[in-house]
């Protein structure tokens, strides 16, 4: 008796890192990451959603917006470039306070 609850045991532990390491992985892939797309498809990707967060390499990540719509109150759109796959410098847009001394 003592050896099935044992391998019962083993079996959960087993099943329950199982699901804890998937669950990491699903939560690490859920952000595009521009160096694995082209210009266009990084540029469509920010149109469709109007707003994304997207990791530009390893451990950098930014939120790139459509339009100024997407910003908050008193925040204005900024170029900014991104690496992607066929491009160093692919252009988007990305929301910034113009006066970053100023707390309202």
């Amino acid at each position: 008796m003592s050896k099935l609850l044992t391998k019962l045991a083993i079996t959960a532990l087993a099943g329950s890192s199982l699901l804890a390491a998937t669950t990491l992985a699903g939560a690490q892939s859920g952000r595009p990451n521009t160096t694995s797309m082209s210009c266009g498809q990084v540029q469509s990707l920010i149109q469709q959603r109007g707003g994304v967060v997207l990791s530009t390499g390893r451990y950098t990540f930014d939120r790139y917006v459509a339009n100024r719509n997407f910003c908050q109150h008193g925040e204005v759109t900024q170029r900014d470039y991104v690496p992607t796959r066929d491009n160093n410098r692919c252009m988007v847009w990305r929301c910034v306070n113009p006066q970053p001394w100023r707390y309202d």
